[in-house]
């Protein structure tokens, strides 16, 4: 059995985070462990109180778990403070890990998740480890002090990015003006890349959908395939989720964490290598 790790805050919802994280390792035959960064009080409506976790409490969470499970990848979502991103840097510095790291910041409603002298930590100390980041435009602006609004801009902002030691970087497009499509660019430390674009979908149940994706990237990384198919099977994984939405919650409601097996026909995305 193949096993993955989470590390990311608690969503009292479901519709995110941890809950979310490990629904997709279960969906995609994968056994997933967690170390839980913050507990949320959350639902469709936004967050409305956060406890966050003592950063050596999330060191005895990780090591507990890595001490004893064969753990082949991890991702990291909400971090929540400097400290604890300095411990699981420390941590996973010393192990032979594929780590993705979403670097979450906001929630979906607009609560603060992660302050700029965190941001530095994240930028310093866990994506020169990461095998693949996963920002969304807003948080490639933060992590990189650009702006972006053209494809040249994402391609200088990936480049940054790389500069700092990624392995991969995956910058995800649903923030862009284009009202019909919704393109996602993937660069490679190798000079490699492409973009991966599909129909955007009018919904407002996408909450999640960030943690989700880099979810399914771990999973497939840790079944064994490459970072190139990982990364775009997780895109057919979230695309599935978004468009089978469930229709949850008087607010941004979760994604369909269940769509990927009930559908036996794999969304429609349009690959084009640079």
């Amino acid at each position: 059995m193949n096993v993955v790790m989470t590390i990311a805050g608690s969503d009292s919802g479901g519709g995110a985070g941890i809950q979310a994280d490990l629904k997709t390792f279960q969906e995609l035959g994968v056994f997933g462990t967690s170390v839980i960064t913050a507990l949320t009080a959350q639902n469709t409506m936004g967050v409305h109180d956060i406890l966050t976790t003592t950063p050596q409490f999330v060191r005895s969470q990780a090591e507990a778990v890595l001490n004893d499970l064969p753990v082949r990848a991890v991702k990291t979502g909400m971090l929540a403070s400097g400290e604890i991103i300095q411990e699981i840097a420390e941590i996973l510095r010393k192990r032979d890990l594929q780590l993705v790291v979403d670097p979450v910041m906001v929630a979906k409603g607009g609560a603060q998740l992660l302050g700029m002298e965190a941001v530095r930590d994240l930028r310093d100390h866990l994506i020169p480890l990461s095998t693949v980041i996963t920002p969304n435009i807003p948080e490639a602006e933060v992590l990189t002090g650009m702006s972006i609004r053209h494809d040249s801009q994402v391609e200088k902002a990936a480049e940054h990015l790389l500069e700092l030691g990624a392995g991969c970087v995956v910058i995800k497009g649903g923030h862009m003006d284009n009202p019909d499509f919704a393109t996602d660019a993937v660069y490679f430390a190798n000079g490699r890349s492409f973009k991966m674009t599909t129909k955007r979908v009018r919904t407002r149940h996408t909450h999640g959908t960030g943690c989700t994706f880099s979810a399914a990237i771990t999973a497939f990384l840790g079944q064994g395939r490459t970072v190139g198919e990982s990364i775009l099977e997780a895109k057919h994984f979230i695309q599935q989720a978004i468009e089978q939405e469930l229709g949850l919650g008087s607010g941004n409601g979760p994604t369909n964490h269940f769509a990927y097996k009930l559908n036996q026909e794999k969304c429609e995305v349009e690959i084009v290598e640079a």
